[in-house]
């Protein structure tokens, strides 16, 4: 079992920048590849990030390329995302995830992780 906790969000002008953190417990957190999700129209959650085990690999959604980053610190059993150049659009509850493994392609779907956090609400005002 993994637990998860989000912390970072925030309102903030478009433009700005955000750091979410979600910090882990339980389970051994460095085997897990992580991710973050954000509601969307018609859909529950919606692909944000994902990163390796390692750190080695990382995966974005089209529409945060280049303005978001996703990190771990496996010695502080935490998972980041830095997010530049915020867009009113980017305005969600962010979500926290861990999957037990990824099968190749899988990093994107919301059935491949079995731990959730609560979720951080963010705000970006126009």
């Amino acid at each position: 079992q993994v637990q998860l906790v989000e912390s970072g969000g925030g309102l903030v002008q478009a433009g700005g920048s955000l750091r979410l953190s979600c910090a882990a417990s339980g389970r051994t957190f460095s085997n897990n590849p992580m991710a973050w999700f954000r509601p969307a129209p018609g859909k529950e959650r919606d692909f944000v990030a994902a990163i390796s085990w390692s750190g080695d690999t990382t995966y974005y959604a089209d529409s945060v390329k280049g303005r978001f980053t996703i990190s771990r610190d496996n010695t502080k059993n935490t998972v980041y995302l830095q997010m530049n150049s915020l867009k009113p659009e980017d305005t969600a509850v962010y979500y926290c995830a861990a999957a037990p493994f990824l099968l190749p392609g899988s990093y994107s779907q919301m059935g491949s992780y079995d731990y959730w956090g609560q979720g951080t609400q963010v705000t970006v005002s126009s």
